[in-house]
């Protein structure tokens, strides 16, 4: 009765994926999840956090509108109205998951579920029987040693995302991601930013000109940021948090936002007393998300590749169709679309510069400059679009800096995982004006025929 093709322990992205397509191509399949259906990227990651976002964008339109003719104010952040926004929209989208997987005829378990064997899973003491197994138990903010998180005062993303007041300053250790998308919604809600980052830059794993240009961008919008400096220690007092740094500086604020990245969740589950081959607490997976183990497979983010919802869902999908026997195409994952949701958006594909050169590529490139498409004019933004490319061959990464460049990033998937070259892209009629005429004139001007650009 509790035998299934497939047994599922994690609801989240990359587990709910796996059930929908599984049931799709006919298996039999159980979903087990302790929390929400939906995980971290539904109820305490991208979800709620673009919602905030999107109200820092009003705010900061608000607080622009004369530039544009429309006489407005902004007065202050109304954070429990601003929760009810964002709790909406996680309520419908919740609704709409659960309709989902009820949909599909799949067996949703509620608690928390052990690997008691290579082909079970315990919860609330009943055994499920797969015979196949899919691990995708997610993941948890993590904190630096020392450090200790009291939700109040020192804080990760998930207590963040929830506060019902706006603090008068923060600090905000991390520079990656989660650090620059929540320093940026602070600062437009009117707090007083400083980000404390280690590596020499924000978002240090995008292109080094991206970074610049963020760079450039948060200085304008007073968002203070150290980089190259390594935290050091952190302690509360009257006053809020002071953070130490290896250099002897301090810093006080209200609050510390620790955004030092996420672990997977994979201890005290079963995984290791089956046998499962882990490192660094990560589950060592093929190019088709097989465990060491037969029969058990894991997705998402207790895997070591790309955080990201989108690449737990493919990941998913991908199990799926392999366990049906479809022999689906293995994920590139440097065509994996990658998207920080500040102001301005930071949105890439492909390659860096310096990736490219260190694997062999003889590497033209080529940066169109926002200020010649329209509009980016109409919007009153700035930033650009750099392409890197193969000397007379493919293009090999792009990389965009400007407000909504993330929506462009259908494209420029596209155009790199079909290897195009400039010259194939440059003929396309891109609709005027749209910010993807930006995506046609930088290929125009790789391709040796620039419009709208100095060539």
């Amino acid at each position: 009765m509790n035998d299934f093709d497939v047994v599922i322990l994690g609801g989240g992205s990359g587990g709910y994926a796996c059930a929908l397509r599984s049931a799709q191509l006919g298996l039999s399949v159980v979903l087990i999840e302790k929390d929400k259906l939906g995980g971290t990227c539904l109820h305490r990651g991208c979800i709620p956090t673009k919602a905030l976002l999107h109200a820092g964008e009003i705010a900061e339109n608000t607080k622009h509108a004369a530039e544009f003719g429309v006489n407005a104010q902004f007065l202050s952040m109304d954070m429990l109205a601003v929760n009810a926004y964002k709790d909406g929209v996680i309520a419908k989208l919740y609704k709409g998951l659960q309709g989902l997987v009820k949909s599909r005829n799949i067996t949703y378990v509620e608690g928390h579920g052990k690997l008691v064997a290579k082909n079970q899973v315990e919860v609330n003491g009943t055994i499920y029987t797969g015979k196949n197994v899919v691990l995708a138990t997610g993941s948890f903010p993590r904190t630096l040693p020392g450090l200790e998180i009291d939700g109040k005062q020192i804080v990760t993303s998930e207590e963040a995302m929830s506060f019902d007041f706006v603090p008068k300053s923060a600090i905000v250790l991390g520079g990656g991601v989660i650090g620059c998308e929540f320093a940026s919604v602070w600062s437009s809600f009117g707090a007083d930013v400083t980000i404390i980052e280690g590596l020499p830059r924000l978002v240090a794993l995008e292109d080094e000109s991206s970074s610049k240009q963020l760079e450039r961008a948060f200085r304008k919008r007073g968002i203070k940021f150290e980089t190259g400096i390594k935290f050091q220690s952190a302690s509360k007092g009257p006053n809020g948090v002071t953070v130490t740094l290896e250099n002897g500086a301090t810093h006080t604020a209200e609050v510390l936002l620790v955004a030092v990245g996420r672990g997977p969740v994979t201890s005290n589950i079963g995984y290791e007393e089956q046998g499962i081959a882990m490192e660094r607490g990560y589950i060592t997976v093929d190019n088709k998300c097989r465990t060491s183990v037969p029969g058990v497979w894991a997705v998402g983010d207790i895997i070591p590749t790309l955080q990201l919802a989108h690449v737990g869902f493919a990941e998913g999908i991908l199990v799926a169709e392999e366990i049906s026997g479809l022999n689906p195409r293995p994920i590139n994952y440097d065509g994996v679309p990658r998207v920080t949701y500040s102001e301005p958006e930071v949105a890439s594909v492909g390659l860096t510069t310096a990736t490219a050169k260190e694997r062999g590529y003889d590497v033209v490139e080529t940066t169109y400059d926002l200020a010649g498409n329209g509009k980016a004019h109409i919007l009153k933004t700035s930033g650009s679009i750099k392409l890197v490319a193969a000397k007379n061959g493919p293009v090999l990464g792009i990389h965009m800096v400007g407000a909504r460049v993330g929506e462009l990033l259908a494209e420029a998937q596209l155009i790199y995982n079909w290897e195009a070259e400039a010259s194939d892209v440059a003929p396309l009629i891109h609709a005027h004006p749209t910010l993807s005429e930006a995506m046609g004139e930088a290929h125009m001007a790789l391709a040796g025929k620039p419009l709208h650009a100095h060539g």
